[in-house]
């Protein structure tokens, strides 16, 4: 019997994508009209940094950063950095802070759920307990879990940022096992990366759901969800079906 549905954030709960691109988009406009440099380079470079999409050189430079320092110290580097690359040297840290301000700002005020996604929240809560388990750091995690209210539509929510281990250790989904009070068999976990959320389910013994986007299945990884949809929009299906 299905007790617990565990469910992914980004691009799973809530439109992600969307919300990047708005925020890039208005960050490379910035980036242009304030330093006369290509707006559309540097915005989408800062994004794959704080994505941890790094080259070795990044990952030497911005790990003790995050370690010594902190999150937000790294992010206003990357700018600093980024801006350098282009031939803009000697950014204030303050200049620096508004950039990220900004772009943390304008991603806010675009993150949201899919359509529907409260709707089915609140009918399967009904059923099952429901706990978010999302990967990222809190700095990031925190802030877009409060801009949509997500404690009112779920029961209890699991920040990787905030815990020991991330997504895919098991640390995380028994916790989560654990907080839902239920055995392995009785919960679904639904997310959207391969690596993360579904090896993790499995390693787990938890049934997974994979959303699909426009991501390809790679064979050759011995990734094999029990489920697949290819949007969150079908996902209420599912789990009527499941339930």
């Amino acid at each position: 019997m299905l007790k617990a549905l565990f469910l992914d954030m980004d691009e799973t709960l809530c439109d992600t994508r969307f919300a990047n691109e708005q925020a890039t988009n208005l960050m490379a406009r910035t980036l242009q009209d304030q330093f006369a440099v290509d707006g559309r380079v540097g915005a989408d470079a800062y994004v794959a940094g704080i994505y941890r999409h790094w080259s070795a050189s990044q990952r030497e430079r911005y790990l003790p950063i995050i370690k010594q320092r902190s999150e937000g110290a790294f992010r206003l580097q990357l700018i600093r950095d980024l801006l350098a690359e282009q031939g803009v040297d000697d950014v204030s840290e303050a200049t620096a802070q508004a950039l990220q301000d900004s772009f943390d700002s304008d991603r806010l005020d675009a993150f949201d759920f899919y359509p529907g996604m409260t709707e089915f929240l609140a009918e399967v809560r009904k059923l099952f307990t429901l706990v978010v388990i999302t990967n990222g750091p809190e700095f990031s995690q925190v802030p877009k879990v409060e801009a949509i209210n997500l404690a009112e539509h779920v029961d209890h929510i699991i920040i990787g940022g905030q815990e020991p281990e991330q997504k895919p250790a098991r640390s995380i989904f028994d916790k989560a096992l654990k907080l839902a009070g239920c055995k392995a068999h009785e919960a679904i976990h639904v997310g959207d990366s391969l690596p993360a959320d579904i090896v993790g389910a499995h390693n787990s013994g938890i049934t997974s759901v994979w959303i699909q986007h426009q991501q390809p299945l790679d064979a050759e990884l011995g990734i094999n969800p029990h489920h697949t949809l290819l949007h969150p929009s079908e996902i209420p299906a599912l789990i009527r079906e499941l339930s």
